[in-house]
């Protein structure tokens, strides 16, 4: 069962901005990492579950998460049906996203009050979205779309709010790009999660990057 409800998990991303995507299948590896991102200042993480056993996974990060690093949001990304859903809100997952609009997850989602973000590539996508009841509509392939989509959208529907995820990286450059656009937060996954030369996660990087990029956000914010 969800520790935060869905109106408290909204309201972290659009404070913070940022959404930290990481997977591993050891457990281990994935405590270090997320530690790195929760030393940097980040309150969500998005266990994007793409491996074998990845619930089994997340399920044991999760309790770790809720009793060594007080306000940290776990939520699970890539899942693409509603028993995945169910599996991972089981496990405690505050928040859901999807590659693609899937009803059947708005639906499940909804009936536990958790918060789900659905992959949209159209403005009819992000329109049925929002009246399946999403409140921050993942934008992905980031990337593919462009800071220039998000103003257009912006424009009709300034209520809409915006997570893109992919083409996301931790610069001044980029993340000027995207919230002078308008959007609510960005999801960022390997261009934040970084590894060294002999391909170990770089911890003290993935911390430092973190807390600069929070820094920027929250300047262009305000």
């Amino acid at each position: 069962m969800a520790n935060f409800s869905r109106l408290e998990v909204a309201e972290v991303m659009k404070q913070t901005g940022l959404v930290p995507l990481f997977y591993n299948g050891d457990l281990e590896i994935g405590k270090k990492v997320i530690k790195a991102t929760y030393d940097g200042g980040a309150r969500l993480l998005e266990f994007t579950a793409r491996g074998d056993f990845a619930h089994e996974v997340f399920g044991e990060l999760n309790k770790w998460v809720i009793k060594e690093l007080p306000g940290m949001i776990m939520g699970v990304g890539s899942v693409t049906d509603a028993a995945s859903a169910s599996r991972f809100m089981a496990l405690g997952a505050n928040f859901i996203v999807t590659p693609v609009l899937r009803e059947d997850i708005a639906i499940v989602c909804n009936r536990r009050k958790v918060a789900w973000s659905p992959g949209c590539g159209s403005l009819t996508e992000i329109c049925r979205a929002e009246e399946l009841g999403c409140e921050i509509v993942k934008l992905f392939p980031g990337g593919i779309y462009g800071p220039d989509f998000v103003k257009a959208i912006k424009g009709p529907q300034p209520w809409t709010s915006v997570m893109p995820t992919g083409g996301v990286s931790p610069t001044r450059e980029n993340l000027e790009g995207w919230f002078k656009a308008g959007v609510t937060c960005v999801g960022m996954g390997s261009k934040l999660i970084a590894k060294n030369a002999d391909g170990n996660y770089d911890l003290v990087k993935i911390e430092a990057d973190t807390k600069n990029a929070l820094a920027i956000i929250s300047e262009l914010k305000n």
